[in-house]
């Protein structure tokens, strides 16, 4: 099943390039990955990579870190010059030998793993990014087909909402539900703060919106029932990162980005993917944090039920200044004891669609 997904994604011409002072690595991964069904190119000398990637398309790179003359992230930050596009995967011979996250962050690196013997938590990665590739390449290709004329633009960004959408919802069946309450709670939230027009749209569009790049992640993992492993867990951890990438290059996008990107950050810090603090996490982002953790202590699913409203409120009360932002948290807290009955509406009106 996942050679045949491979082999359909390279009839649609994608190449991958790997770099690897190693030849014996570069090798391996040729082995790999062509009988894996990708067009695969193998560079030893990461100079003459970076030349190949400003001369020629390829739409993921594979590259090892600790290289000569230059490193991995030497090679990036020179690609990043002239290609913003290209899915970068970091391989790293360890973990302590890893770039810090401030570096990956900064050159725009979409993942990286150890070396091993085995590829498939590469491989893994491999898939998602492109799928992430071939989303990024459908919006571009809507982006290029808006007409310049307000309305045939306006309409045009909410027909490839609705056309992303579907395919998540396909992927995962309780995205639908949980997106569209999501949605309809951030704009409650930010009605009762006095938030403009256009903040309570993009607030909207980016509830609906939040978890596209799950579409990026295994089924394996997005489906299971039972408990997910460290590594597992890890791997969802980066829809934020891998939604904000597919939408990345699409103007009618920018503003909801944020949303998308930064609703699991914390306020304390501890969030993910860029464990931003406070008032640097964006603030949008701050609504829909809320309205996203509510909307899942709240929904049943496989291994819970839905938690009683009292211990809701009592765990976003705790969670005040530390998860939330405490004037987000407040806001929402007398939604939930004097304006319950809207978000009923909210609940009902989910139930029946």
């Amino acid at each position: 099943m996942r050679k045949n997904n491979i082999q359909s994604a390279n009839s649609n011409g994608y190449r991958i390039i790997a770099v690897d002072d190693e030849m014996g690595i570069v090798d391996s991964l040729s082995i790999f990955l062509k009988r894996s069904g990708y067009d695969f190119t193998g560079v030893s000398d990461p100079m003459e990579a970076v030349e190949r990637v400003r001369n020629e398309h390829f739409d993921l790179m594979i590259l090892d870190f600790i290289m000569t003359p230059i490193h991995g992230d030497q090679v990036v930050e020179e690609i990043r010059k002239f290609n913003k596009e290209l899915y970068i995967l970091l391989l790293t011979g360890h973990k302590d030998l890893a770039p810090p996250l401030e570096t990956i962050r900064k050159l725009d690196i979409q993942g990286y793993c150890e070396k091993s013997d085995k590829f498939d938590q590469l491989l893994l990665l491999i898939e998602s990014g492109i799928k992430s590739i071939a989303q990024m390449n459908e919006i571009k290709r809507i982006n290029e087909e808006l007409s310049n004329t307000y309305e045939k633009l306006e309409k045009a960004y909410l027909d490839s909402i609705e056309t992303l959408r579907y395919t998540v919802e396909a992927k995962d069946p309780y995205t639908k539900g949980h997106s569209d309450r999501v949605s309809s709670y951030s704009v409650l939230i930010g009605e009762k703060l006095g938030l403009s027009e256009e903040d309570l749209k993009t607030l909207r569009i980016g509830g609906l919106f939040h978890d596209i790049g799950k579409i990026g992640i295994p089924d394996s993992i997005l489906l299971k029932e039972s408990k997910l492993t460290d590594d597992e867990y890890s791997e969802i951890k980066n829809h934020p990162s891998i939604g904000a990438h597919i939408l990345c290059n699409a103007e009618i996008f920018k503003d909801i980005i944020p949303i998308v990107k930064h609703h699991h950050e914390r306020y304390d810090g501890n969030g993910y993917p860029g464990k931003l603090k406070g008032e640097a996490i964006p603030y949008l982002a701050r609504i829909a944090a809320v309205a996203d953790t509510f909307d899942a202590m709240t929904s049943k699913r496989t291994y819970r039920n839905a938690l009683p409203l009292e211990v809701v409120k009592e765990e976003i009360q705790r969670c005040s200044g530390t998860q939330f932002d405490p004037e987000i948290a407040k806001v929402f807290l007398d939604i939930l004891e004097y304006h319950y009955d809207e978000i009923e509406k909210i609940m009902e009106h989910s139930q029946n669609n």
